[in-house]
């Protein structure tokens, strides 16, 4: 159903977001009060009496999802290009507590390599709901300026089709139902991707182990499973072992 896009011109893409702040308590009041607002929905209650307690465990397991309250932490792109008779895809991951240094690193490669929307593309799993929405908020709450991909500021959906969704992709105009990658993984045959942690364990991984190397293992590993449904959509073999590279620096 892809066969005409040239695989060598899209960057594959994941994102890992934590929580803004270790814990609920740790937020100043004003945000505090703003949480208290955002569990009502979240809750789907708008006259919830929300106590502290209940604010700090919605928290802890929701903020991480909103860009206005969780932060990026891992951006890990992958790439396919030709290596003599065989296609070799590369993996990398942007890492770091200082957000804006990796958005700007992020950005630069973007602008860099993967600049123009009519022969490049961007390629993820639920990427145009979650990952490029949030990877643009951050960047402007940050005070950067957009990368030209992502400038995608009042286009219309058929002007971003340089967006491949493998989640959209799926759907085949059916609007109802999330389906995960890593069930789209197993009705695919691709092996598993998550075989250390999820992707509610990130938080505590970031905040309590300050541990970004294994986070970006675990976000490099969902790339590679979006490039191999990608190859599935196709109709192409999977990549094997040895045309896998990662070259994330510890």
């Amino acid at each position: 159903m892809l066969y005409n896009v040239n695989i060598e011109k899209i960057l594959f893409l994941d994102i890992e977001t934590v929580s803004g702040k270790a814990s609920f308590n740790e937020l100043d009041d004003t945000f505090k009060t703003l949480w208290k607002l955002k569990c009502r929905q979240i809750l789907r209650d708008y006259d919830a009496d929300v106590e502290d307690e209940q604010a700090s465990l919605i928290y802890k397991q929701r903020a991480a999802i909103y860009a206005e309250y969780g932060k990026i932490v891992v951006i890990s792109v992958g790439f396919i290009a030709k290596e003599g008779d065989k296609l070799v895809l590369r993996l990398k991951s942007f890492k770091g507590d200082d957000e804006k240094r990796l958005l700007e690193e992020f950005s630069q490669m973007l602008d860099k390599h993967f600049f123009d929307p009519m022969v490049h593309y961007i390629c993820g799993h639920n990427i145009k709901e979650f990952d490029v929405p949030y990877l643009c908020r951050r960047m402007v709450i940050n005070q950067m300026q957009l990368p030209n991909i992502l400038n995608i500021v009042g286009k219309k959906p058929w002007e971003v089709k340089y967006f491949l969704d493998t989640m959209e992709l799926w759907k085949f105009g059916d609007y109802k139902n999330y389906t995960s990658l890593k069930l789209l993984a197993a009705v695919m045959g691709i092996p598993s991707p998550k075989d250390d942690i999820d992707g509610s364990e990130v938080g505590m991984v970031y905040w309590l182990e300050n541990d970004l190397k294994r986070i970006a293992v675990y976000c490099e590993k969902d790339v590679l499973t979006v490039v191999q449904l990608f190859m599935k959509y196709c109709l192409k073999p999977s990549l094997t072992s040895d045309q896998i590279v990662s070259v994330t620096k510890d």
